[in-house]
């Protein structure tokens, strides 16, 4: 297939908390004549985010959910299977948008479009945009490895075509400044664009054939692997090794890949639970788990049904760091007539106690 007959495609990852929801959001409901396809993948037990993308949207645009681990890891198979799905249906679609979770390394993500023959004919790796959090980056960036670990937000800003910088508006001058020159020194030539709630022009994310399989062999010489070692699903088998990638030392560390570094490391609680909450006695459990677990809670989400009220509180919080808005603030449906209101949420982060969690919420309840 003619390159400008293959669907392109926009990889969007970035940090736990970044905004790729919001940015996927955004992009649904942006005015862009396009017929997009968005493949979102999460991480955790109860799946939140397809609650949280809008479904005020155009019928052209399917909502596609991958919810059985990180796309760069078991799911890569279910990915060209959905990937194979949408080229067999009769209307095309003109755009696919692929929403890594937040502990994806985007390298193998980006190599399934490079191993699969049909999925070669058919699609165009278009650009990865990376969604970085100016409040909590430097954070991120400066978690040390122990164990071998790697550090994923120094991989996904480093495999990036653009880093799109959100949340400008919650960091001092000075922090920017820092954090641009720390970037700079990861990835020197991402375009990056200053955001809040990843609200972004349409002509900086659509269309840019910004991915180039050159400049990222030159980083990672094995990102097309020989062919005798993509029969397995080994993730060890994306291993990179960046010695002459021109990065410094330290930020070479963060993207050597080896084991199934973040499915070890952290782990998720999710909760169903069906009733109404009371907010006072939600907010002072919160706030007191939050208090003592926040640095080791990288993120929390949540679709809640609070005591008196038919609107559904969307719940987000990164470290200590929350917000709670009501479903007609972000265009998302209340509960309906008939609905079964099930709060879930889910947690995920280091060292979680799944009985101390499920028990305080469960206490919530009115």
């Amino acid at each position: 297939m003619e390159t400008n007959k293959r669907i392109p495609v926009t990889v969007v990852t970035g940090f736990l908390g970044a905004g790729k929801t919001t940015l996927v959001n955004h992009i649904l409901r942006a005015e862009h004549g396009r017929r997009i396809a968005v493949v979102e993948n999460e991480f955790g037990e109860v799946g939140i985010d397809e609650d949280l993308v809008a479904k005020s949207v155009s019928s052209d645009e399917q909502i596609l959910q991958l919810d059985n681990g990180c796309l760069c890891c078991s799911v890569r198979g279910d990915l060209i299977k959905t990937l194979e799905k949408l080229i067999r249906r009769k209307n095309r679609f003109d755009h696919i948008v692929i929403e890594c979770t937040g502990l994806a390394n985007p390298g193998p993500v980006c190599q399934t479009f490079y191993l699969d023959d049909d999925i070669k004919e058919s699609y165009r790796l278009d650009s990865v945009l990376a969604v970085v959090d100016c409040f909590h980056c430097t954070r991120h960036l400066d978690r040390h490895a122990i164990s071998g670990e790697v550090n994923e937000c120094v991989q996904q800003i480093a495999f990036s075509d653009k880093l799109l910088l959100n949340k400008t508006d919650m960091v001092e001058e000075d922090e920017l400044d820092t954090l641009l020159k720390r970037l700079k020194r990861i990835n020197a030539i991402a375009e990056i664009i200053p955001c809040q709630h990843s609200a972004v022009p349409m002509d900086k994310i659509f269309d840019l054939d910004a991915f180039s399989v050159q400049r990222v062999l030159q980083q990672m010489p094995d990102f097309l692997p020989q062919e005798e070692s993509l029969a397995g699903e080994d993730h060890a088998s994306c291993g990179h090794n960046h010695s002459d990638c021109g990065h410094d030392h330290d930020h070479v560390a963060g993207l050597e890949h080896g084991k199934h570094h973040h499915l070890e490391a952290v782990s998720s609680v999710g909760i169903m639970a069906e009733g109404s909450l009371s907010v006072k006695l939600f907010n002072k459990w919160l706030g007191t788990m939050l208090k003592e677990r926040g640095e080791d809670l990288y993120r929390s989400k949540g679709v809640l049904c609070i005591h008196g009220s038919d609107e559904k509180f969307i719940f987000q919080g990164v470290h200590m760091k929350v917000t709670m808005s009501r479903s007609s603030e972000l265009g998302l449906e209340p509960w309906q007539p008939g609905e079964k209101r099930t709060n879930k949420l889910v947690f995920i982060g280091r060292n979680l106690e799944r009985k101390s969690l499920e028990e305080g919420f469960l206490g919530c309840l009115a």
